[in-house]
């Protein structure tokens, strides 16, 4: 089964390299607004403005790339799996003796490396172009992003299986994922909603990874974060069981 799944896996790999829309949306872009809004955040003059003494960003910036490249995996995975699913390309998956979890797991190791790839491409920007900006725990923050990506990856499945053709996995992803990015605390606290808007925000995994990345970007101890990573575990159970009742192989 291992043979298989790795076998699976480089294809999948070779497959994603060769679409340059897939690799300019989770390794170039999130790198990019990262460096850009890390300059024009700095408290020196930036591109030709002088930003007020002490001025800071009104949010984390590189949580923000790191949950843009989360979200990238995500709604790539939404729109490989309506192709597959539209091409037939899953059906013959699904006749080969290759087990249902080696079939996904593929699609999800792809996704985490291509995640990692990212945050890799974030840190060496960041360390080259915003000096100082990236003194916290390097290795734990990106655990915590790996381990958001993953949960979030959960949900992807659940809207594979309920998007109708390929043509609209792109919008109906963007307009699921995006309005969690929306609420989820990264922009503006939580407390700024209303209780009932509190509640749900809650029960979103952008604003559990958010909260998690954010905790572990300050140095907060994993322990401490408990409920951020408990809501992720609950999120990716959750789904999980969901997208395996669910999820359409034609």
């Amino acid at each position: 089964m291992l043979k298989g799944f790795w076998k699976l896996t480089w294809v999948e790999v070779k497959i994603f390299v060769r679409e340059p829309m897939g690799v300019i949306g989770t390794l170039a872009i999130p790198v990019v607004l990262f460096i850009v809004l890390g300059k024009l955040f700095q408290s020196d003059a930036v591109l030709g403005v002088q930003m007020p003494a002490g001025f800071t960003a009104p949010f984390n910036v590189a949580v923000f790339a790191s949950v843009f490249i989360a979200v990238g995996a995500v709604l790539s995975l939404v729109a490989i799996m309506s192709i597959y699913r539209e091409g037939g390309i899953l059906k013959r998956l699904r006749a080969t003796p290759l087990s249902p979890l080696t079939i996904l797991g593929s699609h999800v190791a792809v996704k985490l490396l291509f995640t990692a790839l990212g945050l890799a491409a974030l840190v060496l920007a960041g360390k080259r172009l915003l000096p100082g900006l990236l003194d916290v725990p390097l290795l734990s923050f990106s655990v915590a992003v790996l381990f958001s990506t993953l949960s979030i990856l959960s949900v992807g499945f659940v809207i594979a299986s309920l998007v109708p053709t390929a043509r609209f996995a792109q919008p109906v992803g963007s307009a699921i994922i995006y309005p969690m990015v929306a609420i989820s605390g990264l922009f503006f606290p939580l407390a700024a909603l209303s209780d009932g808007m509190q509640l749900f925000a809650n029960l979103l995994p952008v604003t559990h990874a958010v909260g998690l990345m954010d905790g572990v970007w300050a140095g907060g101890d994993w322990l401490a974060l408990w409920p951020h990573v408990l809501g992720l575990l609950v999120v990716f159970a959750v789904f999980s069981a969901l997208s395996a009742k669910v999820f359409r192989w034609e």
